[in-house]
């Protein structure tokens, strides 16, 4: 075979080998890479939203502590949206009588005992505590701050018919109050004695308005003190019956019982205790509640 001949086989072959290439290359380009499978999207049932009503006191309210407590549990708890309405000891217990709460969180030791005795009660479990302290105008007439306990501090007080300001609302604050004057054996009685008939924080601006005595919470006064607006000093605390004790009540007629079990569990384990430890720390330096579940 001639040179020309294998010349004239080689340009053929390369020719075809370029078509082929080209025929390649325009199939690649009109052929759609293969499509990924689609991922069928599963739609997400909205969160089922219970209103739990929580029937607890205004010196929980007042001293801020349900700003921290609530959302850390509606954050663990997103099916449960907490209603709190802050009365006193008394009338939240009242509430729960009337099956007009789902839960309770009170400060009245002996009126709960009572409370659960008649059988209103499922469940009452320790939660937290403070303590409570008498304040009073800074010349101090009654000479309060020498007095060596509460009982004491409270017969200087009525001898000296200094004004003393009394919630006197069957709340937990005022149940104590009356206890200290029993133990001090004297009948509150008088122009001296007010009662302001209102939650902790009013009673304690009108003390400050009126430059009086009152029995407070330690939690509320810091948080009223801190906001500026209570200067009256704190003249007589640390006595035994200053102590001041929290429990969580689960109701027997409860409309909303599961979500107000998840409550009371949750405020009494290590989740709820330490977000109770942690309040008022960074304020104040120190916890405003201790808390104390078993």
């Amino acid at each position: 075979m001639s040179s020309f001949s294998r010349t004239k086989k080689g340009i053929i072959r390369l020719v075809t080998l370029s078509i082929l290439a080209g025929l390649l290359l325009i199939f690649a380009a009109c052929t759609s890479p293969e499509e990924s499978p689609e991922v069928e999207e599963v739609a997400t049932a909205p969160v089922e939203v219970t209103n739990m009503v929580l029937a607890s006191t205004t010196s929980t309210q007042d001293s801020g502590l349900f700003e921290a407590l609530i959302p850390a549990f509606e954050d663990a708890h997103p099916e449960v949206n907490v209603q709190v309405i802050a009365v006193g000891s008394g009338e939240a217990m009242e509430m729960g009588r009337r099956g007009d709460a789902d839960l309770l969180l009170v400060h009245s030791p002996a009126a709960e005992i009572t409370f659960m005795e008649e059988g209103y009660g499922l469940e009452r479990s320790p939660v937290m505590y403070n303590d409570f302290i008498i304040i009073g105008p800074e010349d101090d007439p009654a000479d309060v701050a020498s007095s060596a306990d509460a009982a004491e501090a409270f017969a200087r007080i009525a001898e000296s018919e200094s004004t003393f300001v009394s919630r006197g609302d069957d709340s937990g604050t005022h149940a104590r109050e009356m206890s200290i004057w029993d133990l001090a054996e004297i009948e509150p009685e008088g122009d001296w004695y007010q009662e302001s008939g209102q939650g902790m924080g009013a009673t304690l601006q009108i003390a400050e308005e009126f430059q009086a005595y009152t029995l407070t919470d330690r939690a509320t006064y810091l948080n009223l003190n801190n906001e500026g607006v209570l200067e009256l000093p704190i003249l007589s605390e640390g006595s035994n019956e200053l102590l001041n004790f929290y429990h969580v009540i689960t109701l027997v007629d409860a409309r909303e019982q599961a979500a107000a079990q998840a409550f009371a569990d949750w405020i009494i384990s290590p989740a709820g205790q330490e977000v109770i430890a942690g309040f008022g720390v960074e304020d104040f330096g120190a916890p405003l509640f201790t808390p104390n579940a078993d």
